[in-house]
């Protein structure tokens, strides 16, 4: 089968899209299938990944690190040429719209996975400065007619098509649950733990670790002040960067506590998993999330978990069984870090144990299932 994706983040951009996209890609290959990347160019040739197909784009100004294919691009003509079986979308924007565009002049049909709630966020980021409810009434327009084109909109968790039906009030042709799958067999603990302790000389410290890109939305600087409530022995890494990296980093000087938040940067993958092998226990309090990949590959390197009770958290971590939930206080947050610092074997295996349910390989069965429905729904013949 040949794949192509089509999305609105990609290399150099580092986020839950890029690696859900990199994540299918290269699974798929794995599995003897065919896929090509279509992208946003990042202008530097050096930052261009070899065989992705790339439109015209310019920087975001309103969000650092991603650029906007807004330029006119010849969709249809990309599309004939590499001749598909299925476009799979990633992304509401501009890349949405050519893929819909060149799907309506081809007839290749087309699935788009949804993980970024836009209404969420909208006012922080849009480049048109309207009040809040405006542009949450725009993109709420915009949302309905577009997730009601593609064959099947693929959503990581059942709270998310429950909102884009319920709170959106879109009306899919279809809606398929299937996660961005996790690697479980590397997301495994290691023997690299401590040596990431000696490195930060947190060798007799009690260590959490929260993994993610540092924007607003991720509320780290709800984690910076409940460790301020947190015994003088704890100390919270956080791995990743974005544009609150200075201000949150300001925020622990601020409040005290800036010898004991470990601002580590981004943390490539080959290492992460010896980062999570340090740590004694994963926070989060992002509620934007809408799947949470991070928890899980810390709970498949058998990390008890703390997270904001809300949105995607709530579907796969349970008070007590296999992680901890908090809402979005300080010193409900600190509770919570407490209880998963403290967390018995128990809690410990059945993070381990969900994670396993998120497998990469159960994904790629699913993705495949709803590929070949798609295709042959379309009465078209998949490519040997």
């Amino acid at each position: 089968m040949h794949i192509a994706i089509m999305t609105d983040s990609y290399y150099p951009t580092r986020d839950g899209v890029v690696t859900s996209v990199d994540t299918t890609r290269h699974l798929l290959e794995a599995m003897g299938h065919k896929v090509t990347i279509i992208a946003p160019d990042p202008g530097d040739e050096k930052q261009r990944e070899p065989g992705v197909y790339y439109f015209r784009a310019k920087k975001f100004k309103t969000y650092e690190g991603y650029f906007v294919p807004c330029y006119p691009a010849e969709p249809t003509a990309v599309i004939r040429k590499i001749n598909p079986d299925v476009i799979h979308i990633h992304g509401v924007a501009f890349m949405a719209l050519d893929a819909l565009m060149a799907s309506h002049n081809t007839h290749i049909p087309t699935v788009l996975t949804y993980v970024t709630m836009v209404t969420d966020v909208i006012d922080q980021y849009s480049p048109i400065k309207l009040p809040k409810e405006m542009l949450v009434k725009l993109a709420s327009i915009w949302l309905r007619q577009l997730l009601k084109r593609p064959s099947a909109i693929i959503v990581p968790t059942p709270c998310i098509g429950r909102e884009i039906t319920g709170t959106l009030c879109a009306r899919p042709k279809r809606i398929a649950v299937i996660s961005t799958g996790v690697d479980i067999d590397h997301f495994t603990r290691n023997d690299g733990g401590p040596a990431i302790r000696a490195r930060y000389g947190i060798q007799n410290k009690r260590v959490l670790i929260t993994v993610g890109r540092l924007s607003f939305e991720k509320n780290v600087d709800l984690l910076i002040k409940a460790m301020g409530l947190m015994p003088a022995d704890t100390v919270l890494i956080v791995c990743g960067k974005g544009p609150c990296s200075q201000d949150w980093q300001q925020l622990a000087k601020g409040t005290g506590v800036d010898d004991r938040v470990i601002f580590a940067g981004f943390v490539r993958d080959d290492e992460l998993v010896s980062y999570y092998s340090c740590a004694d226990a994963m926070v989060s309090a992002s509620v934007f999330e809408t799947q949470g990949l991070t928890v899980l590959e810390a709970m498949s390197c058998g990390l008890p978990t703390a997270c904001g009770n809300g949105r995607a958290f709530t579907d796969f971590v349970f008070e007590g069984e296999n992680g901890y939930l908090f809402n979005l206080s300080p010193e409900e947050c600190a509770a919570a870090m407490e209880r998963a610092l403290h967390a018995p074997d128990f809690v410990r295996k059945a993070a381990r144990a969900t994670a396993e349910k998120y497998s990469i390989t159960h994904t790629a069965e699913q993705l495949l299932a709803l590929y070949g429905e798609v295709i042959k729904a379309a009465g078209r013949e998949v490519h040997s």
